[in-house]
């Protein structure tokens, strides 16, 4: 009788998992990059005075949070080639994880911008400080440390959702427990894996993004 969990099977099927691992990893990491750099853009965008770039913006942004990610890879993969613009799948999955999360990124961007008090313009702008050093030294150093958690748990939830890159053929961790499980018709030991590299993975990001908070309220403590 075959045992319900095969500890030897796991171990084989290991080092497999951990190459698709690194893919995932992967597509987390830079499709994070995107969505903080391109959701703290949108932010400033959309907080314009001047209507011809913040309604624009606004619509982008609500568009984009209104449909679903897998429809986006999809347009992706398959429209975008069709005019011009090829991306291998792994590019493409991290474009579009970047781009549906910065649209969320910058929701929180935004709020922390819009907590930052009035007074502080007025007394950058009484000493003269041009605007993007206003930016760099006023306004963000209070507006991005309370955030952070925020964008933590949009980390997590991107990594959450990196198996959605299967749909356009990339082999992440899910799908290759499932490419495992169609060739050998064990399918306990490769998805109990995932469940478990997924749930460690998440909490040393949680772990981590914690420890930036309280490195980022040590360093910025003293602005308010």
């Amino acid at each position: 009788m075959n045992p319900i969990f095969d500890w030897n099977f796991a171990v084989e099927i290991l080092p497999t998992l951990g190459e698709a691992l690194i893919v995932t990893i992967q597509a987390t990491v830079l499709g994070m990059l995107v969505a903080v750099t391109l959701g703290l853009v949108l932010a400033m965008l959309r907080r314009s005075p001047l209507r011809i770039v913040s309604w624009p913006v606004g619509f982008v942004v609500e568009f984009v949070r209104s449909t679903p990610l897998l429809v986006q890879m999809y347009f992706l993969f398959y429209v975008m080639p069709s005019l011009g613009l090829g991306l291998s799948p792994l590019a493409t999955g991290v474009l579009a994880l970047g781009l549906h999360y910065a649209a969320y990124c910058s929701e929180v961007y935004r709020a922390g911008l819009e907590g930052v008090p009035r007074g502080q313009l007025e007394a950058a702008t009484a000493l003269n400080l041009t605007p993007w050093r206003t930016l760099r030294d006023v306004v963000l150093p209070q507006a991005i440390p309370p955030v952070v958690p925020a964008l933590g748990n949009y980390l997590v939830a991107m990594f959450k959702d990196t198996p959605l890159l299967s749909a356009i053929t990339v082999v992440e961790l899910l799908q290759q427990s499932k490419i495992i499980g169609s060739t050998t018709f064990r399918y306990v030991e490769p998805l109990t894996l995932v469940g478990v590299l997924f749930l460690l993975l998440s909490l040393v990001a949680a772990w981590g993004v914690r420890r930036l908070e309280s490195r980022l309220r040590i360093v910025f403590g003293g602005t308010r």
